[in-house]
């Protein structure tokens, strides 16, 4: 009689790719088709962190790479020098860990790189799967003035990462309270205090203008996304108070062979709130496209 495997860890999943520009970390497990997953803002966030509850479950049939992106974890941060151009990091990245095509797993922040790369890289991307993310043009029905409460919330945990205001952006992050733990907010807490350069590389691109703004380059995407052909999922919570739920709703509309599946009592973290819906999902939407 064999033995259960051990349970996955942070420890025993730790990896470190060298690319052109940065020397990356990312936690790797299983074997299959290549599932890449891309972590959301914010301080302290990290593969690690925003992926805990679906990497063992997805690495079950498919290799699973979670990656901390430039400017998080444990990665080399970026600068103006470097660049902040997170889909050529992600391509770098994939030629040297050897996939040629992957499925693409993004929420928020890493989901405008997933979608940003099928759009300027389509043959690298497999599958297409956004959670919580932003999508290119204007939203017309859930358009404000300035940041959402959400954004609000994370700056003021960028420029004062307390463990007070760790606790406020956890909170925020999930609809039911139960979900923000101490334990994630300590997570979140002790990532961010470890790389101070981090945050302050974070700031230096949010007070940046126009003209030297990854985020408007995305957004300046817009005409771009009908053409978008991989098969694409759009998971969105409906009570998401950090990105609404029109911006994938929009994106849907416009990309042909696109889905959308809209989770009531979920927040921004739909992969943390409903993770077993969450890998369910993920794990056919994969196998059968």
């Amino acid at each position: 009689m064999t033995s259960p495997s051990p349970a996955l860890t942070a420890e025993s999943t730790s990896r470190f790719a060298r690319t052109k520009r940065f020397r990356i970390h990312y936690h790797e497990a299983g074997e299959g088709h290549p599932l890449v997953l891309l972590h959301g803002s914010g301080p302290g966030a990290t593969g690690w962190s925003n992926f805990r509850p679906n990497i063992e479950a997805l690495s079950a049939e498919h290799r699973v790479l979670a990656v901390d992106m430039p400017g998080w974890g444990e990665s080399d941060t970026q600068t103006a020098e470097t660049g902040r151009d997170h889909t050529a990091t992600l391509i770098d990245f994939l030629d040297e860990v050897g996939i040629e095509r992957a499925a693409l797993v993004g929420n928020s922040m890493g989901g405008m790189t997933a979608i940003s790369t099928a759009i300027r890289h389509p043959d690298r991307v497999s599958h297409l799967v956004t959670m919580g993310a932003p999508c290119p043009g204007p939203n017309l029905f859930s358009a404000g003035n300035g940041p959402s409460e959400g954004l609000k919330v994370l700056l003021a945990a960028y420029q004062e990462p307390t463990a007070e205001n760790m606790k406020r952006l956890v909170r925020i992050m999930c609809f039911d309270p139960a979900m923000a733990t101490d334990e994630l907010a300590a997570l979140r807490s002790q990532a961010a205090g470890a790389h101070p350069e981090h945050l302050r590389s974070f700031l230096e691109e949010a007070t940046a203008p126009p003209a030297k703004s990854s985020a408007a380059a995305f957004f300046g995407l817009a005409p771009r996304l009908g053409a978008i052909t991989t098969p694409t999922m759009a998971i969105h919570g409906r009570d998401d108070r950090v990105v609404h739920f029109e911006n994938s709703l929009r994106l849907t509309t416009v990309v042909p062979d696109s889905r959308l599946v809209l989770l009531n009592r979920c927040g921004h973290w739909a992969q943390i709130e409903h993770a077993a819906e969450f890998n369910r999902l993920v794990a056919s939407f994969v196998s059968a496209t």
